[in-house]
């Protein structure tokens, strides 16, 4: 657990009838800290905020908030904003009344929830559409009104389940930075879900990776792309090569090959190509902008190296494909 976490969840169990949703889930959250939980869909992610809500009461464990156990209190009572995927906006109201539904449900005298609501909206940018009502608004304008609405309350943790999936490539990018941006300045602690790896490497101070209802691995993006604690996590994360252990070496490729068998893990950007007259073939090439992606064929499978753009490689090139030894290391299966 982190020290001085104010989210603290421990040995958390969830289950829907026979079917088990988490299995002994524990993980914590600093304050001002920005968690994403990252996995493929039926990990565990959703149910893990569900239970943290107080939507799904749990079958074991514990959830502990500023230290106190929360699992017997309301979700109402428990202070916690959430934006959902579908946003779940009224759409018979308009901007402002949607994000003062929750002041008025916990009694807010009517000129505080006013000027409340107003800067909620204005820390979206919104304050020029408050009269409108949701079909009035873009994807965009309605995932603000959802965060408006989240943080008007002043949850003391902010629970993202998500909330960018319906956007388009370019406004998710632009809601990223600014949703990231917002909950610095605003020092709130935040979990968000989602199954983009990008996402969450660009915006979590840590990133929980999720499978079967369990957490894998908790770490920094730098960490768990540099160094997966296994195999699953290695081919979900997609940060490197996954390559069994030869049992003798290949001409034209110099890797330093630990011993004792198994999976080989190496960094997509730990590989070091330089051409040959023979050896190992190029039999894939894919341009990234600022990068090029190179695929060799090796005898033990293909081998994805990632170069600057202007690397002199074509398919079918014949090279050399050299790897340090601090950068390949074995991994057990998962």
């Amino acid at each position: 657990m982190t020290r001085g976490a104010l989210l603290e969840v421990e040995d958390l169990r969830v289950a829907y009838g026979a079917v088990t949703a988490l299995d002994g889930v524990s993980l914590s959250a600093g304050s001002g800290e920005f968690v994403a939980l990252l996995g493929p869909s039926g990990c565990g992610k959703t149910s893990l905020l569900r239970a943290i809500a107080g939507f799904v009461p749990p079958v074991a464990g514990h959830i502990r908030l500023n230290g106190a156990d929360i699992a017997a209190v309301p979700p109402r009572r428990r202070n916690i904003g959430i934006v959902f995927q579908s946003y779940a906006l009224f759409p018979h109201m308009s901007a402002a009344e949607n994000v003062r539904f929750g002041l008025d449900s916990r009694g807010v005298p009517r000129g505080e929830a006013r000027a409340r609501v107003a800067e909620a909206l204005g820390m979206v940018g919104l304050t020029e559409l408050a009269e409108r009502r949701p079909h009035q608004l873009s994807g965009g304008q309605q995932q603000r009104v959802a965060l408006a609405r989240a943080l008007v309350i002043a949850p003391d943790l902010l629970l993202l389940d998500e909330p960018l999936a319906a956007l388009d490539k370019q406004l998710r990018v632009q809601m990223q930075t600014e949703l990231r941006a917002l909950q610095r300045r605003l020092g709130v602690t935040a979990l968000f879900v989602t199954h983009d790896r990008e996402e969450a490497f660009s915006m979590a101070d840590r990133v929980a990776v999720l499978r079967d209802g369990r957490i894998r691995q908790i770490d920094t993006p730098e960490r768990l792309f540099a160094a997966p604690t296994d195999a699953e996590v290695a081919e979900f994360i997609g940060a490197g090569n996954l390559l069994p252990i030869p049992e003798a070496g290949e001409t034209g490729v110099e890797i330093a090959w630990p011993e004792g068998g198994g999976l080989a893990f190496i960094p997509h950007d730990r590989i070091a190509l330089a051409a040959a007259e023979s050896g190992p073939r190029i039999v894939a090439r894919r341009f990234l902008g600022v990068s090029v992606e190179l695929h060799v064929q090796t005898r033990t499978g293909i081998l994805r190296a990632l170069l600057p753009a202007a690397a002199p490689f074509a398919i079918g090139d014949a090279v050399r494909v050299t790897v340090a030894a601090a950068d390949c290391r074995i991994l057990p299966p998962g």
